[in-house]
């Protein structure tokens, strides 16, 4: 299932992961090897494995169960959630410790278990009832630091969508000021067109856009720019091969495509041409912008800086590490490559 942005504000982990399934069980055998150690057992090694079994199988059936039961959990908020999920591994524990404890007394010749019915069961609950509590506490923990920086993400998209140039909304009015008096009919599309790009930028965020709706935006602001610097700009698209369909975090191409002009082509006297460019490779989604960079000449990086840093956060919290944004400048080509994982409803 693909990932939505609810998925930042999830305070439990993805137990059907299996990179999350593997941290679980190696953290059991890591809890089986200190309880070994605490008994001060003369036969380390296979009070080891009696305790390894018992813990093992406890972290594969409490991971299957919260697998099946995360949605449902994490529907009752966040502390109901944690709550309810500690009930349910404490009881689980007590659960497979009686299975384990009738197993030990009936099914074998010599009982595997030395210890008396009750004290058996106190002792995992108590053990169990510590373990997970501190396991819900790093969960909690852990899901406040997924807000914060969830949050610190909106307030940046928030940010650079009221962040729109000045120089471009100056230039743009005194072009379409420019253009009422010499192609009225042009004047107006341009006024539309700007009308539009800023309503998409000003508009409420949207955690992902369809890549379709990205890329019109991004030439709607092509087209405002071209009134302006006219043959000086060229932008080659060369985009058949994505899927429009495709899910994408919006105000994404639009931002990369403007400081490829503003960064590239506005220093260059003669201008030059900017390549958009996307190819999807099995699952995975690439997108590049291009632009030639002017020798000797620059503008401030801080608003480039800030972009750039925007689109990263937001593809790591959209895509979980999966996404990759990278940077080459070499070979007088300022190059941005975004690449991503497919999502989308028949992408």
């Amino acid at each position: 299932m693909p990932a939505t942005h609810n998925e930042s504000h999830a305070y439990l982990p993805d137990f059907c992961a299996a990179s999350t399934l593997f941290v679980i069980l190696l953290v059991s055998e890591l809890v089986a090897i200190v309880l070994s150690i605490a008994t001060g057992s003369e036969d380390f090694l296979t009070t080891l494995s009696k305790i390894s079994f018992f813990t093992i199988w406890l972290a594969l059936l409490g991971s299957a169960m919260l697998c099946v039961l995360r949605r449902h959990l994490e529907r009752l908020g966040t502390m109901r959630a944690l709550i309810a999920s500690f009930f349910l591994l404490v009881g689980l524990c007590l659960a497979l410790a009686e299975l384990a404890f009738v197993i030990s007394e009936r099914l074998t010749p010599v009982p595997i278990i030395q210890l008396e019915h009750g004290d058996f069961l106190f002792r995992v609950f108590a053990i169990s009832a510590i373990v997970v509590a501190l396991a819900m506490r790093y969960l909690y923990v852990s899901s406040e630091w997924r807000r914060s920086i969830v949050l610190e993400a909106q307030a940046r998209v928030s940010a650079l969508q009221a962040l729109i140039r000045p120089h471009f909304l100056f230039n743009s009015m005194n072009t379409i000021a420019s253009l009422t008096r010499s192609n009225p009919r042009q004047a107006e599309e341009a006024v539309e067109d700007l009308s539009d790009l800023l309503r998409a930028n000003l508009a409420a965020d949207k955690s992902r856009t369809s890549l379709k709706q990205e890329l019109e935006i991004a030439a709607i602001y092509q087209r405002i720019e071209k009134l302006r610097l006219g043959d000086r700009l060229k932008v080659r698209w060369d985009v058949d091969d994505l899927p429009m369909r495709a899910l994408i975090p919006g105000l994404t191409i639009q931002p990369l495509l403007e400081n490829a002009i503003y960064h590239g082509i506005e220093l260059l006297p003669e201008g030059g041409e900017v390549v958009v460019e996307g190819r999807k490779s099995g699952e995975t989604l690439t997108i590049r912008v291009s632009n030639p960079v002017a020798k000797g000449r620059s503008r401030s990086k801080e608003g480039n800086r800030m972009a750039m840093s925007n689109i990263r956060q937001r593809f790591d919290i959209a895509y979980g590490g999966k996404a990759k944004v990278d940077v080459d400048d070499s070979n007088g080509q300022f190059t941005v490559s975004l690449s991503f994982p497919l999502e989308g409803h028949d992408a």
